[in-house]
């Protein structure tokens, strides 16, 4: 066999096991998608989803490294922020925090992936990117100064997830005593002048 059969013969092996590995992990990441779905974050097991997909656990393992770790390559948040634009402007930050408050009530993936976030890299690093990708350009909308975007989006994030860590996560009762619109009435008026007072 000459040198460029075995560079042929060695590159087609290489782009099998590459297609076969992508398709294993797509696999894996379909059935958790569906197993965390229906049991949620905590009650799901790396053995149950490996055997939705008809698997070992330990290829769940080689692949994602851990359950949190699969969670946060399965789980897509769309945050679906509202547009901004068609909001009077000296409400947007009643109409951010309302979503929010729908949002983390709504969906159980979020809530996890928050929970998950505070020990797990690949969680937290899921997490900035979504709030990176989705709010900054909901913020770049009513912000006075461009430059200041990234610091007044990331003011933003940390009053609502502050409010969903201590609701929904960490459960502190006179949190989650608060009634939707005490929250509003509350933290309203902050993310409002995060996103659009003169910076101080």
């Amino acid at each position: 066999m000459s040198a460029s059969d075995s560079s042929t013969t060695t590159d087609s092996s290489s782009g099998s096991t590459r297609r076969r590995s992508d398709a294993t992990r797509g696999t894996i990441l379909a059935a958790a998608r569906e197993r965390f779905a229906a049991d949620g974050y905590a009650r799901a097991t790396i053995r149950a989803i490996a055997r939705d997909a008809r698997i070992d656990p330990s290829m769940v393992m080689r692949y994602f490294g851990s359950k949190e770790g699969l969670f946060a390559a399965a789980v897509t948040l769309d945050l679906r922020l509202p547009d901004l634009t068609r909001v009077p402007r000296d409400e947007v930050g009643r109409t951010l925090v309302t979503h929010f408050l729908r949002m983390w009530e709504e969906n159980g993936e979020l809530t996890a992936m928050l929970r998950v976030g505070v020990t797990d890299q690949a969680a937290a690093e899921r997490l900035q990117g979504v709030f990176r990708d989705q709010l900054m350009p909901v913020a770049r909308q009513v912000c006075p100064d461009a430059e200041q975007v990234p610091a007044r989006a990331g003011l933003v994030a940390a009053q609502v997830l502050g409010v969903a860590l201590t609701r929904y996560v960490l459960r502190l009762p006179p949190v989650v005593a608060l009634h939707h619109e005490e929250v509003v009435a509350w933290v309203g008026p902050t993310v409002q002048r995060y996103l659009t007072a003169p910076s101080p």
